[in-house]
C-alpha cells in the first residue's frame, strides 16, 4: 500500500458528518457568543460608571454611607443617610458619635435652575 492510497483510505474512513449541516448550529453559536460579549460590555460599563457599586451595596433598612473621610488611627468621619435624614458621624474603635445632623443635599439641577431663573432679569 502506497502512502497516497493509505491517506485516501484514511480520509474515507474518517469522514464524519459536519457538526453544522444546515448552518443553524453556527448561527446559534454566533448568537451565544454575541450575548456573552454583550453581557461583558454591560458589566464593564456599569463598573466604569460606578453603577455596579450602587447595585451591589444596596443594604436593607435604607441606610447608605454617602462618604467617609479617614482621620488616621482607625478614626473617620462618615456621612450617612437614613430615613430621609443625613447624619455626620464620628467613628472610632468601639465608639460611634453623632457629630451633626446635616441638611438634605440640594438637587443640583433644580438648584441651578432656580439660580439661573433668579439672575435672568438682571444684567451684570
Amino acid at each position: 500500500m502506497t502512502l497516497s492510497s493509505w491517506l485516501t483510505a484514511g480520509a474515507m474512513q474518517s469522514s464524519q458528518p459536519s457538526a453544522w449541516p444546515d448552518g443553524l448550529g453556527a448561527g446559534r453559536a454566533l448568537i451565544a457568543l454575541l450575548a456573552v460579549f454583550g453581557l461583558l460590555v454591560a458589566f464593564l460599563w456599569l463598573l466604569r460608571h460606578g453603577q455596579l457599586s450602587k447595585i451591589v451595596r444596596k443594604r436593607p433598612g435604607g441606610i447608605t454611607v454617602e462618604t467617609a473621610v479617614p482621620l488616621g488611627e482607625r478614626r473617620s468621619l462618615v456621612v450617612v443617610s437614613v430615613e430621609g435624614r443625613r447624619l455626620l458621624l464620628g467613628v472610632a474603635p468601639g465608639q460611634v458619635s453623632l457629630v451633626a445632623e446635616l441638611r438634605a443635599a440640594p438637587d443640583f439641577p433644580a438648584a441651578l435652575d432656580d439660580q439661573v431663573a433668579g439672575h435672568s432679569g438682571r444684567v451684570a
